[in-house]
């Protein structure tokens, strides 16, 4: 007997082997295919999801590259803009029902670096699972930056006057 894998990128990503939506010898229930029809979820809302439960975490300064940080100020400023751009920093596979997540950010100086990525781990699966019925596979968090604390723009004394 062979066993066909899905078109579902994410679990092409990961490597695991589906059949009909399940993992091999574990049952899953689908929540989002019914009698009544199916429910799609759109990649941005996935994206938007992920990035306001990241941001809602304690130690998270920014989300985002370097490029995408500066850009996304820049279109801040614009007059008539929609304001921050909650999915910066965020990258999503969303497949039949599945997703994975990537997040970009920059964390405060001082902070547990392991336990607030395990953090972001938790709040951003459990809000996607609850709100979407997605299973998330994985959340993957890059630390990019961390940002230190303004030192105020005080001159530098020197040793001789």
């Amino acid at each position: 007997m062979t066993t066909q894998t899905r078109a579902d990128p994410v679990s092409q990503q990961t490597g695991k082997d589906y059949k009909a939506g399940a993992e091999t010898g574990v049952a899953t229930r689908n929540k989002l295919n019914n009698d009544e029809g199916k429910i799609s979820i759109a990649q941005g809302v996935v994206q938007k999801i992920a990035g306001m439960a990241c941001r809602e975490m304690s130690g998270v300064h920014s989300m985002g590259t370097g490029g995408s940080r500066a850009f996304g100020a820049i279109r801040e400023r614009i007059p008539g803009s929609s304001g921050p751009n909650v999915a910066q920093g965020v990258g999503v596979e969303v497949g039949e029902t599945q997703t994975a997540i990537d997040l970009d950010i920059v964390v405060e100086y001082g902070v547990s670096v392991a336990e607030l990525g395990r953090s972001i781990q938790r709040n951003v699966k459990t809000s996607i699972e609850r709100m979407t019925g997605l299973e998330v596979v994985e959340v993957n968090v890059n630390v990019d930056d961390v940002n230190l604390p303004d030192t105020g723009d005080e001159p530098e004394q020197t040793r001789v006057t």
